[in-house]
């Protein structure tokens, strides 16, 4: 079966636009069922530079995070052992791995986000504001540079008694506001790694099934749990939405204009790192010009003291020479 490859931010978008597949992928990554999920607004959602192909090539190339960290958001109302609870669900997808900082600065903006909290009424009767707690997941298109072979990894901050070292399990609005879940999936990683359902799902980012079209991806339905095969079909939709596969083709372009910026950038550091090695040279080389005129001052000083005694010696005998002469007289 041939899907539209999902490691494209329009695909990814088009895949995830179907309630059911979002909550369906969602809740599987989260391991928690999922009561109700919503879009939030949709200006918090990236879209694709649709400026025309020979009017980008005459752009600055714009390393903006609609290029390469594709952000979704949801609302979602959670099923949990202490009941239903809201939460966050922050989508990032990222093509590169050293975007750190975008990353960083989304997930304050959540944070900093009047609309990601709510009124509750203390024992006082007073009424203070709590924060929804926030879910992450991060799709990285490059692997990790030291955790190697693990497709999935979840960050879950533990509250510990830092006398007992135990893990206390009494959840704290405080500490929930202020921390977070994290799940991190490394797309490279996902090759050939089948060891759970959920590993068979995210298969479908797997970029060893391309096709001779990497727009494009070759998989076998069966090969998926039946609960998943929604997810699989809408990969299968988007092969033939032409909007969809111009936005790949537009994509593709500002990847390789990335590229080529990238590679501009690490010629003009190797360019500078030369420079700042011939100037240090130079640099060193006047030190030891400086050092040498020094010596060669203090020398002179020395020179300039010796004749300014023998001067002065020959003044002294100068003067006893008339002294001698008009005692003769």
């Amino acid at each position: 079966m041939l899907i539209a490859n999902p490691i494209y931010d329009v695909v990814f978008k088009y895949l995830m636009e179907d309630s059911k597949v979002a909550k369906l992928l969602i809740s599987s990554i989260i391991g928690m069922e999922i009561i109700d999920l919503t879009f939030r607004p949709q200006e918090r959602i990236a879209e694709i530079d649709q400026t025309p192909k020979k009017k980008r090539k005459k752009m600055m190339i714009g390393l903006d995070g609609t290029l390469t960290v594709y952000r979704l958001d949801f609302s979602a109302k959670l099923s949990t052992p202490e009941g239903e609870r809201l939460a966050i669900i922050e989508i990032q997808k990222a093509k590169f791995v050293n975007d750190i900082m975008r990353f960083r600065r989304y997930l304050g903006e959540q944070y900093s986000d009047k609309e990601n909290s709510y009124l509750v009424e203390n024992k006082q009767g007073r009424q203070i504001r709590k924060g929804i707690p926030i879910i992450s997941i991060y799709f990285l298109g490059e692997g990790f540079e030291h955790i190697q072979g693990v497709p999935v990894v979840m960050v879950n901050n533990q509250v510990i008694d830092l006398y007992s070292g135990q893990e206390i399990k009494e959840k704290e609005d405080f500490v929930e506001s202020l921390t977070h879940k994290s799940f991190i999936i490394s797309i490279p990683n996902l090759n050939q790694r089948r060891r759970n359902e959920l590993e068979m799902m995210l298969s479908i980012f797997d970029q060893s099934n391309r096709a001779n079209d990497d727009h494009i991806l070759n998989v076998h339905e069966e090969d998926f749990p039946e609960r998943y095969r929604n997810i699989i079909r809408r990969l299968q939709r988007a092969v033939s939405e032409q909007g969809v596969r111009q936005s790949m083709d537009i994509e593709d372009d500002i990847v390789e204009q990335l590229n080529f910026a990238e590679r501009a950038l690490q010629e003009k550091e190797k360019e500078l790192k030369t420079k700042n090695k011939e100037l240090k040279e130079e640099q060193k080389q006047k030190r030891q010009i400086n050092k040498k005129l020094k010596g060669k001052e203090k020398e002179l000083q020395g020179k300039e003291k010796e004749l300014a005694k023998e001067r002065k010696a020959n003044e002294d005998l100068q003067k006893e020479l008339e002294a001698l002469k008009k005692s003769l007289k």
